[in-house]
Parts: C-alpha cells; sequence; structure tokens
C-alpha cells in the first residue's frame, strides 16, 4: 500500500462502472456502533450495540443485524492471551437496534457465528467439553512443547442452536481430526489451542465448512457423522480465514500467509479452489505482493457481479476488486478505538475490523428503510468523505 492510500481515510477510490454498487457494513473492533455507509462512504445507518462485536456482524433479509457481542474477556475465565476473540453473546436486533433475540453461550463463543436459513444459528466455542483428552494429545503432533494451558490442550467446538436457544447439535473438534494428518504448526503454535477454528459456513446439502487456522487447513464436515469428508491447505495456504462456498461449487478463502512454507516475502491473498481437484482457479494479490499483508483476521466476499470484497483486517482497509484484479472500490476505516486485546496488541489505537459485508441496493433487507445520509450530518462531516480527500475514476 502506498504512502498516498495509507494517509487517507473513508473512500479513497470508487470506480461506479465496474463495482457493485450498494451499501458496506463497517464494524470497527472495540466499537459499539456498526455502520452501513454507502459507495460515496457517506454513513446512512448506525446500529448502537450494547458491547463490542466478536467479531463482525451481518444484515439479514429482513433488515435485521444479527451479530456476536464480547461480554468477557479471555482474563475473566483465566485464560491467556491466545484466547482472545471471545464473544460471548449471540443476538439479534431490529434496524432501530431493539433486540429481537438473544443466545447466552453457555461457554466462551469466539471468532465466528452463521445464521442458517432455517433460523437456526452455528457459532464456535472453546469450552470444557471440547478439552483434549490427554491420551489424544500426547499423538497430536506439532506445535511449541510445553505450551498448553496449565498443561491441558483446548479443543473448538462448533455448536447449533434453534430459535428457542436450544442446542440441536454440535461437533468436537479433537473426536473427528486425526492427530496424523491435523497437525499444528511448527514455527509458533501454542499448544493451548487445537485447531483454532475461525470461520464456520453452512452448506446447502447440510454440511459444514470451517476453517482451522492453526493446521493451514480448510475442511468440509459431514453434518450426519460428523466425519472430515474433505480438508485442502498444508502447503498451500498459510494461517486463513473466511471460507465459504461459492454459487459454483468452489470455496474462497482468505489466505493470511503468516508463516508461509519457504523463503520468500510474507503476503496475503485471496484464493478460489476447486474441491473436486484441489486446484486453486482464481487469486487474487497485491502487485507486488507485500503490499496486501495482514497477519491475522481477513475476509473475502464474492459479490453478485463476479467482483470480490476483501478486508484487509489489520490496516482497517475494505476494498473491492474485479477478476482482473483492478481495484475498483476501496475504503479505509476512519473510526479509530482504543485496544485492550492482550493476545496481539497492547494498548493502542486501531481501526482494525474482522470482516465488511456489501449489500445491494436491492437487497431485501433494506428495501422501505431511510437511508438519507443527510441523517448523520455531523458524522459525516467528521468522518464521511468530504473530511478526507478522495479519488473517483469515471
Amino acid at each position: 500500500m502506498s504512502v498516498k492510500r495509507r494517509s487517507e481515510q473513508s473512500v479513497t477510490l470508487y470506480n461506479p462502472s465496474k463495482a457493485y454498487n450498494g451499501y458496506t457494513m463497517i464494524w470497527a473492533e472495540y466499537a459499539k456502533d456498526a455502520w452501513l455507509i454507502d459507495m460515496g462512504g457517506y454513513i446512512v445507518h448506525r446500529w448502537r450495540m450494547p458491547g463490542t462485536p466478536a467479531l463482525h456482524g451481518r444484515l439479514l433479509p429482513n433488515g435485521n443485524l444479527v451479530s456476536a457481542i464480547i461480554v468477557k474477556t479471555e482474563k475473566e475465565p483465566g485464560l491467556t492471551g491466545e484466547f482472545s476473540d471471545l464473544g460471548g453473546l449471540l443476538l439479534e436486533v431490529d434496524w432501530e437496534g431493539n433486540p429481537i433475540w438473544e443466545h447466552k453461550a453457555p461457554y466462551y463463543q469466539e471468532h465466528d457465528f452463521y445464521r442458517m436459513d432455517n433460523g437456526n444459528t452455528l457459532y464456535i466455542t472453546w469450552d470444557e467439553e471440547g478439552l483434549v483428552p490427554p491420551d489424544i494429545a500426547t499423538k497430536l503432533k506439532g506445535g511449541l512443547s510445553g505450551t498448553e494451558h496449565k498443561g491441558v490442550m483446548w479443543g473448538d467446538v462448533v455448536r447449533e442452536v434453534n430459535p428457542a436457544g436450544e442446542e440441536v447439535w454440535k461437533w468436537l473438534a479433537y473426536e473427528h481430526l486425526d492427530p496424523e494428518i491435523d497437525i499444528l504448526g511448527p514455527v509458533s503454535e501454542y499448544r493451548s489451542i487445537y485447531p483454532h477454528i475461525n470461520s464456520v459456513f453452512s452448506m446447502p446439502n447440510g454440511d459444514i465448512l470451517i476453517s482451522m487456522r492453526h493446521t493451514d487447513t480448510v475442511a468440509i464436515i459431514d453434518k450426519a457423522t460428523g466425519d472430515v469428508k474433505w480438508r485442502w491447505g498444508p502447503g498451500e495456504i498459510a494461517h486463513q480465514h473466511d471460507a465459504s462456498l461459492l454459487d459454483n461449487g468452489n470455496i474462497l478463502i482468505f489466505d493470511n500467509g503468516c508463516q508461509r512454507r519457504g523463503y520468500g516475502p510474507t503476503y496475503s491473498r485471496v484464493v478460489e479452489v476447486n474441491p473436486a481437484t484441489g486446484k486453486i482457479e482464481w487469486e487474487y494479490k497485491s502487485d507486488p505482493p507485500t503490499d496486501f499483508y495482514t497477519a491475522i483476521e481477513g475476509g473475502c466476499e464474492r459479490l453478485p457481479n463476479g467482483n470480490t470484497l476483501i478486508t484487509e483486517s489489520t490496516k482497517g482497509l475494505v476494498f473491492e476488486v474485479t477478476h482482473k484484479g483492478e481495484i475498483v472500490w476501496e475504503y479505509v476505516v476512519p473510526f479509530y478505538y482504543w485496544g485492550e486485546a492482550t493476545g496481539f496488541y497492547y494498548g493502542e489505537w486501531l481501526n482494525t475490523l474482522f470482516r465488511a459485508h456489501r449489500y445491494g441496493a436491492d437487497y431485501e433487507g433494506l428495501q422501505g428503510r431511510d437511508l438519507d445520509p443527510k441523517k448523520f450530518d455531523w458524522v459525516n462531516r467528521v468522518y464521511g468523505p468530504d473530511a478526507f480527500r478522495k479519488e473517483v475514476v469515471q
């Protein structure tokens, strides 16, 4: 990223003829306000939430916002910094921010959730039910020796609850992963967390797609049996996030590139892989590749016009690229908040965000809504595009 682009905020580039025009949800970490902005960067709506995101929110077709909220830090249950990003409260609010539904996770909800078509909600947890039994833990390869949490490995759990909050399905990682195959990275992975699931996605056939950061693997879980029916990634991707199934059957992945194998520069990219062949059918990376990099978090979303919306988390940057890799929209988060996370940051002002989401002007959840930026005139004067320089490509 150039010095020029680092110094600018809000919308810094916009090509109306090539971008997928609509509204983008921006929710910076440590912030209680989730914002909806138009393509020019003007704020058109705000949800004032009861807490900070754990780690993002999604606009539903009914116009409600479903999110995960941080209600405790890793310090409260006696965990350490690698267990940051705890949530605890799954919350749905209406357009005005009034609570419609909530589910308090019995343990430590973390990283990601997914609202399913049937109204159920998938989410990831670290909890005592998922603790890896000693006989399995000793077989598990990789990671830094002696870095278990008080001698114990915490295994991820994926849970599904219905609208009544009743658990209807769960998946314990240690029961279904193979300690000979699903091994931890050898460079710097703590053996306290296994395998560090950071995204969950419900596929149309009912199977579950997950991303496992500490094993450099994206996998598909057979919903009926819990078995891992497909896995891909080691040697191809590194510490990835945000795996999702595309309409063409391929899988889109944010490849962070942290601790990438082999000698060379560190960079991030987005890849589209064919699960039938394991072949990467499309990728986006910067030129030079090192201009695009976030060691943690990160998101990618295929838009209806074939473009891809990408979140470069640690730079607070959201940008849209065409299939040919041309950047046609770019937004630098202008909201800075004091970060207290103990995992990667130690008390500093941050504009990071986990993921951004784009909704077309015809999206069902936006119909009949007042999206006039004049409602937020004072906020736009400070954080909108007029407060910063911008480049518009005609």
